[in-house]
């Protein structure tokens, strides 16, 4: 399976880490490559080196634009 990444900002639940840009644990990052499969979320910050592969309990939200423009 191929991964559609995106860019996006990443806040967790309370007691969950993902790994910062500065490579210390964070519970929000504003800017990170997001992709999903499953009930996972595969995110990558960027400096960390890293790719932390989440589950959907540990994700309070994930926002990122949407590659076209829809009319409201």
């Amino acid at each position: 399976m191929t991964l559609t990444w995106r860019t996006a900002s990443v806040e967790l639940v309370e007691g969950y880490l993902l790994t910062g840009p500065d490579g210390t644990p964070a519970t929000r990052v504003e800017r990170a490559r997001v992709a999903f499969e499953g009930g996972f979320a595969h995110v990558e910050v960027p400096g960390s080196g890293n790719v932390d592969v989440l589950s959907a309990p540990a994700i309070r939200l994930i926002t990122y634009r949407s590659e076209g423009s829809c009319a409201v």
